[in-house]
């Protein structure tokens, strides 16, 4: 997964998510749940290959965006279409319920 931050964000995320999806994971290193949410996000990447784009952003090295995003609790999962938010899920979920999540947004 990209790591995108402040600075990459607008054209990671906002420019890109005109063309695809783009699934953002606004976690910390400190975080155990995020630790155990990666693997399942990088398994589901390679499985919806193009269809999705997948970023991660790191809340403590860039505090402006997960302020901006409303971000008070991590894990936290949004799915950006067209440079807005269109679902969330915050805590850690099964692949499953993450695949589900993702197919009603797709």
């Amino acid at each position: 997964m990209l790591e995108v931050s402040d600075a990459n964000f607008q054209k990671e995320v906002i420019e890109k998510s005109a063309e695809k999806p783009v699934l953002v994971d606004f976690y910390a290193d400190w975080c155990g749940p995020c630790h155990a949410l990666t693997p399942r996000l990088e398994l589901l990447e390679e499985e919806y290959g193009d269809r999705v784009v997948f970023v991660k952003l790191n809340i403590d090295e860039s505090p402006a965006k997960a302020s901006e995003y409303g971000i008070r609790s991590i894990p936290a999962v949004k799915l950006f279409k067209n440079g807005k938010v269109v679902d969330e899920f915050i805590g850690l979920m099964h692949e499953d319920e993450i695949r589900e999540w993702l197919d009603r947004n797709l």
